[in-house]
């Protein structure tokens, strides 16, 4: 573990650990003091917009072994926290199992700064553009808590940021992603489903939605991904929302309204209707509570359409 002493007194100290578990020793020492950094793209902007103050000490996650690797796990595709947004965007894995989040990472500042920023820290911001796309995919997160490592949904992890404030000292190893049965698994299946699970058409979306479409707080982050029967009725569907400061949050409830139902107006109005009142984004600058819900609702509302007139 190694410690970077910058000329200024005014400039932080960054720790390099090797380790989850030194991390964990560092950020325990220094406490508010500290923060994990990772590409750092995103803390640098709070800090030089003053929405955040620069702390004493960076503890620098980019040199903790098995953090920036992506490899095929027993039920998923793990990504390490320390992968880069550009890795994740070029990944030829991620592009056919798991495209909304391809997406997501494309849409996420400059292909300079992809380079630079990760996805651990986009996730571990709590915030980031990319967690609606992963929400989407009922992704799981694998972080340290001082002693042994933990897997969770990722909805738990934000629930509890909700509940807590962003500055938990969670820290974030990697992000799973559950691979879904293939249609030769389900022509194996005995089961009495197997002919409608060969029928379904799956379909998915990831928006951002901007004034500029990167390197810009979004105004609403959006994710649909679902199948449809061949009677049109929905047999799944996940709807995930986020934006700007907002935590995003996937619409469980309005989920479990629509499935199994005909994909029609009534259905279209039920979702535009629901959407503002289960969707509850924090007001700012750029925009007010009651846009971002409206923009969500017409956004997740256009989608099931195009599902219905194909």
């Amino acid at each position: 573990m190694g410690m970077n002493v910058q000329e200024t007194m005014a400039s932080p100290l960054v720790w390099h650990p090797q380790t989850a578990a030194e991390a964990w020793q560092l950020k325990q020492t220094y406490a508010a003091d500290s923060i994990y950094i990772s590409g750092g793209t995103l803390l640098r902007t709070h800090w030089e917009s003053g929405i955040a103050a620069m702390p004493k000490h960076l503890i620098d996650l980019s040199a903790v072994r098995g953090l920036n690797e992506m490899r095929i796990g027993e039920t998923g595709l793990l990504i390490g926290g320390q992968t880069s947004l550009q890795a994740c965007r070029t990944n030829a894995l991620l592009q056919r199992h798991f495209p909304l989040v391809s997406e997501a990472t494309r849409t996420i500042a400059a292909p300079s700064v992809r380079h630079l920023a990760t996805l651990g820290g986009n996730v571990a911001s709590n915030i980031g553009d990319s967690i609606a796309a992963l929400l989407a995919y009922d992704a799981e997160v694998l972080w340290y808590n001082g002693v042994t490592e933990q897997l969770a949904p990722l909805s738990e992890w934000l629930s509890a940021a909700s509940d807590q404030g962003r500055s938990n000292e969670r820290l974030l190893l990697s992000i799973q992603l559950p691979f879904e049965s293939t249609e030769e698994e389900a022509a194996r299946d005995t089961d009495d489903r197997t002919d409608s699970i060969l029928k379904m058409k799956r379909f998915g979306a990831y928006h951002k939605i901007g004034r500029r479409e990167a390197f810009t707080p979004s105004v609403v982050t959006a994710a649909i991904k679902g199948a449809i029967s061949n009677n049109g009725n929905l047999e799944h569907i996940r709807i995930a929302l986020g934006g700007g400061q907002t935590i995003p949050q996937r619409l469980e409830q309005l989920e479990m309204e629509i499935v199994g139902a005909a994909v029609d107006a009534k259905l279209l109005q039920h979702v535009y209707d629901r959407i503002p009142e289960l969707y509850e984004p924090r007001e700012d600058l750029f925009a007010s509570a009651a846009y971002r819900k409206a923009t969500a609702a017409n956004v997740i509302v256009a989608e099931l359409w195009k599902v219905a007139r194909h």
